[in-house]
């Protein structure tokens, strides 16, 4: 008799769970994190995608964006992983940075307490400097700073994002040091550039859409970060072209806490599929649309553990140098 009730209980639990959940997304908002400042790649995107997601959810979902920048990202993906597990509140991962800060200190955060959803573009890596800056090309900033080590200021968005490991990674095959110079997002970034307060910017291809197919305007890139030239910037030589061979993305899609329910997770990456293939959305999303490469949350947490083993060196050449 014990049993016959523990297991209705149980089941009647569970019907009411799953019933809950088939609700999502009721007239809840969702909250989004973004790790970074407003105007930057990962909040533009972010904006401009999740309407899109909405509709193909079947507009009851309701998605508001929350900026939280600081710690190259750390603070947004901390409170992911802090989340209740009924998806009303997920977030934007930012790789490398999401899976190569846990391996250079104790973070708020592990990747253990957070999953991927879906990985939405795989961005390279620009330099850029202001229209008038007295480099005409990246050899000319390598020959600037072999002359003179520290002698050029190099920004990026944080300790072990994307372009803070892109600029290690540059100074490692030209045999140089920068003065590295960090911020909290790329709108910051480029306020300092323009005001002539810093000589060269690391940012991704996205986040100059005003530049693609003229690189005319306030800022100018220099050099991508990728295998091969992009169709948006057919002028611009890869690093690999000038001599020094580094390439490197920043990745962004969305992630939520560990414990969200499967069927949650599919409609929710579902949506997101569904966002990327919307004309509207496409036409409107200039600086997206090169670098949309949506991958679904499995598959990418595939790909970046065998990313991890490739950022290990990287990992452990900072925590060195903090000690000294």
């Amino acid at each position: 008799m014990n049993r016959t009730i523990v297991a209705l209980v149980a089941a009647f639990g569970f019907a009411a769970s799953g019933s809950a959940w088939a609700a999502w997304p009721d007239d809840k908002p969702i909250e989004v994190v973004v790790g970074f400042a407003p105007g930057g790649g990962t909040d533009v995107m972010a904006r401009k995608l999740l309407p899109f997601v909405e509709r193909a959810l079947g507009g009851k979902a309701k998605f508001v964006v929350l900026n939280r920048p600081g710690a190259g990202g750390e603070i947004a993906f901390a409170s992911i992983a802090r989340a209740a597990p009924d998806a009303y509140a997920m977030g934007v991962v930012n790789v490398p940075g999401y899976n190569f800060l846990p391996m250079t200190r104790k973070t708020q955060y592990t990747t253990d307490e957070i999953r991927l959803v879906a990985r939405v573009v795989e961005d390279p890596n620009v330099i850029v400097v202001p229209a008038n800056s007295r480099f005409e090309d990246l050899s000319a900033v390598i020959a600037a700073l072999r002359s003179k080590p520290g002698s050029v200021s190099f920004g990026h968005n944080g300790a072990g994002t994307n372009g803070h490991l892109a600029i290690r990674m540059l100074a490692a095959v030209a045999k140089v040091e920068p003065n590295e110079i960090s911020y909290r997002g790329t709108a910051a970034q480029r306020t300092d550039l323009l005001g002539g307060h810093l000589e060269v910017g690391m940012v991704s291809l996205s986040e100059i859409p005003e530049l693609h197919g003229t690189n005319k305007g306030p800022l100018r890139v220099i050099a991508i970060l990728s295998k091969k030239r992009f169709a948006s910037l057919p002028d611009v030589p890869t690093a690999e072209e000038v001599g020094f061979p580094v390439t490197s993305t920043a990745e962004r899609g969305f992630a939520v806490p560990k414990a969200v329910p499967d069927d949650i997770v599919r409609k929710l990456e579902a949506g997101i599929a569904e966002g990327l293939r919307n004309p509207e959305y496409l036409t409107g999303s200039p600086g997206d649309e090169p670098v949309i490469a949506f991958m679904p949350g499995a598959e990418w947490q595939k790909r970046l553990d065998d990313m991890s083993v490739a950022l290990r060196p990287y990992a452990e050449e900072m925590k060195a140098n903090e000690q000294k």
